[in-house]
């Protein structure tokens, strides 16, 4: 049966099936309590087929408390749920990571796991996988096709699988030797070529409703080539995040339209802007003013579909809006790694703000200036 307790905290429990309801409830729960039987407090819990019995003569709740204690430490030990599958246990972790990150943190992660390994180790016992059976997903996945990058990202969601079953005692094993396969390459990026690099920095026009206008966007997609932003980012951004030639990313709008803090950890970052960077950003500011949103963008997909509309007007191999960000990785690559990583927020090194805002007072300026006649050189500038 559901416990009651369960079905009012947790509408979603009446989702899993017989069995993982079942797990999870014999998952090291204590149903009873101590009872004093005039000399003693006593006892009595079952796990894994086994009973046992736990006392304390105590007088006085302490007693109970003291006896209920032991029961619960012998429940909490070991590895609890030797039944359990792995579809079963995965449907609950899915279901913690859903709780704890934003919806498109979260679908693709449901989508690895439901379609890559599922089919693979789902009927298995979760106290019985091997670095072998995980093994085999990855290599499978290899074989079908997939990219180096997708290939970690399963890899890391199985290892925070096994994790989730570790912290719920559920097993004790650690994946140690997962290996991507050799042979699997980052899928190819593509980049605006200097030519088109050009265009977009000489024509201002596009077409709606089958008349040469200006683009309302045209300033967002120069100052994504120009920084390196991610899309949702650019959208996130407001001129109040704008200080002194210093731009602080510290939001994101993803395609669901909902505003997070970014990728990840390092999304939320500081950089000075290059000349050129600037340029655009006055230019906009003559447009929209300085309040609100800089760019003025209603989705990431209005954003998508007029951006590939200003290529096919002007000539250009449409790519997609996170390309552009490529584009800026390959114009700077000249420069050391560390700086670059620090401009599309893959430092390890940006807790906060103010440390790396007090960093920016002499590097930045010079990276910016170094970014900027990276540019100018390849648009025939320097």
């Amino acid at each position: 049966t559901i416990p009651p307790s369960h079905l009012v905290l947790y509408p979603f429990w009446a989702g899993f099936s017989s069995y993982t309801q079942e797990v999870i409830t014999h998952m090291g729960k204590r149903t009873n309590t101590a009872t004093w039987n005039g000399k003693q407090w006593r006892i009595a819990v079952q796990k894994d087929g086994q009973r046992r019995y736990f006392y304390s003569s105590t007088q006085g709740r302490a007693g109970q408390r003291e006896a209920n204690a032991k029961a619960d430490a012998w429940l909490d030990s070991g590895v609890c749920a030797k039944g359990a599958r792995v579809a079963d246990i995965g449907a609950l972790w899915l279901r913690s990571v859903e709780l704890s990150t934003s919806t498109d943190n979260y679908r693709p992660l449901e989508s690895r796991w439901r379609v890559w390994v599922l089919p693979i180790i789902g009927t298995k016992k979760v106290d019985r996988l091997t670095d072998q059976d995980l093994q085999d997903v990855l290599n499978l996945a290899h074989a079908a096709g997939k990219s180096r990058k997708t290939l970690k990202s399963i890899a890391a969601d199985m290892r925070a699988f096994c994790k989730y079953c570790r912290k719920s005692k559920i097993s004790a094993y650690e994946p140690e030797e997962l290996t991507i396969p050799a042979g699997a390459r980052y899928k190819g990026k593509n980049v605006l070529q200097p030519d088109e690099l050009a265009v977009l920095f000489s024509s201002d026009t596009t077409t709606f409703n089958r008349q040469r206008v200006p683009d309302p966007y045209i300033n967002a997609y120069r100052f994504q080539v120009l920084t390196g932003l991610r899309p949702g980012e650019l959208l996130g951004l407001r001129w109040e995040d704008v200080h002194g030639g210093v731009v602080y990313i510290c939001r994101s709008i993803n395609q669901l339209g909902e505003e997070t803090q970014g990728k990840n950890q390092n999304a939320v970052r500081s950089f000075a802007l290059s000349a050129r960077a600037w340029a655009v950003l006055e230019d906009q500011h003559r447009i929209t003013g300085n309040t609100g949103s800089v760019f003025r963008i209603n989705n990431q997909h209005h954003y998508h579909t007029r951006w590939w509309a200003y290529c096919r007007t002007n000539g250009i191999v449409p790519i997609s809006t996170y390309e552009l960000r490529h584009t800026f990785v390959s114009v700077a690559k000249t420069l050391p790694a560390g700086e670059v990583k620090g401009l599309v927020g893959h430092s390890q090194d940006m807790d906060t703000f103010g440390v790396y805002g007090h960093a920016l007072t002499g590097d930045a300026e010079n990276t910016a200036q170094a970014v900027n006649a990276a540019f100018d050189k390849l648009l025939g500038e320097g």
